[in-house]
């Protein structure tokens, strides 16, 4: 593939997630226009707003792309469609695959009214701590902070946040 812009990928599953979260790197690392660079494992945590709902499996993938913001977000979807998301109301429900644009290079705006960079990378541990094993060095903050930086101010273990065995536990 010919060189394109970087681009970060959060994946989320709570719904069969060892079978989703594989199906959706496969899928993604066979779109044209996007490379696969970096994988990271796979975190595992309570789901946000909903204390009885299984745990979430979420991930993070760094992509090289010659799709824009809104092409590579399109294509997200349709993975999603594809593994058997439904969208509805509720933004917290459980899901077999979310594909969430949380970081493009030279790109800051909003795509299908999400913000990128993702706004909530600072506030999520599992999301931070993915993304930082796929991109350490990359800035999304105005400070300039680090996604390692941001990543290493939680502490995993009281925010219930547990990395899975296996290196790229995704792949």
């Amino acid at each position: 593939m010919s060189s394109g812009r970087r681009a970060l990928l959060a994946l989320g599953s709570n719904i069969e997630p060892e079978r989703n979260l594989p199906a959706a790197l496969e899928l993604l690392a066979a779109l044209p226009g996007v490379e696969v660079v970096a994988v990271s494992g796979v975190y595992e945590s309570p789901s946000l707003g909903r204390p009885g709902d299984p745990w979430f499996h979420n991930a993070a993938l760094a992509l090289s792309t010659s799709l824009s913001p809104e092409a590579l977000r399109a294509e997200c979807r349709r993975v999603e469609a594809s593994l058997g998301r439904v969208r509805g109301g509720d933004r917290y429900a459980p899901r077999t695959i979310d594909i969430d644009l949380a970081a493009y290079e030279g790109f800051e705006g909003e795509v299908e009214s999400s913000r990128v960079p993702d706004p909530d990378i600072p506030h999520r541990p599992f999301l931070a701590a993915a993304l930082a094993e796929v991109a350490p060095h990359w800035a999304l903050t105005p400070d300039g902070r680090t996604l390692r930086e941001i990543a290493t101010r939680f502490d995993l273990a009281r925010e219930q946040v547990r990395r899975l065995p296996g290196p790229g536990a995704v792949a």
